[in-house]
């Protein structure tokens, strides 16, 4: 007699927050150019070994991976996922919730300032 439902058990759902092996495969090596110069921004070597690499970004990856997925389960009772899901998450860390304010800050005045210029270029168009 076999049970069913360790057969499922075995089997990941689908949605389910479980990433398989072939799209971490994928999603490997995609920042190591960016870590390499961050890391040699905060100190490290200018050429760091491939291997604290790619240990640097997979934790990154799992930690972004977390962050979004309680983002996700914050959101999912709204019906909608904002930014501000994610700067609730990282409330109690001073540092990047002020970086992270400060982004968005910057963020909408740059659409500000690239509307008022198309805006610009418009009237000047109209005129000639």
């Amino acid at each position: 007699m076999h049970n069913s439902s360790s057969a499922q058990a075995a089997k990941p759902k689908a949605g389910s927050s479980q990433l398989s092996e072939a799209s971490l495969k994928r999603k490997r090596g995609m920042f190591q150019k960016d870590l390499q110069h961050m890391m040699y921004g905060f100190g490290d070597d200018p050429n760091p070994l491939p291997e604290t690499v790619a240990l640097v970004e997979d934790i990154v990856v799992e930690y972004i991976t977390d962050l979004v997925h309680k983002a996700q389960d914050i959101a999912s009772k709204r019906g909608k996922l904002l930014t501000d899901d994610f700067l609730y998450l990282i409330r109690k860390d001073m540092p990047k919730l002020h970086r992270c304010t400060e982004l968005l800050s910057m963020n909408e005045e740059l659409k500000q300032a690239r509307k008022a210029f198309e805006v610009d270029e418009e009237k000047i168009a109209n005129t000639d």
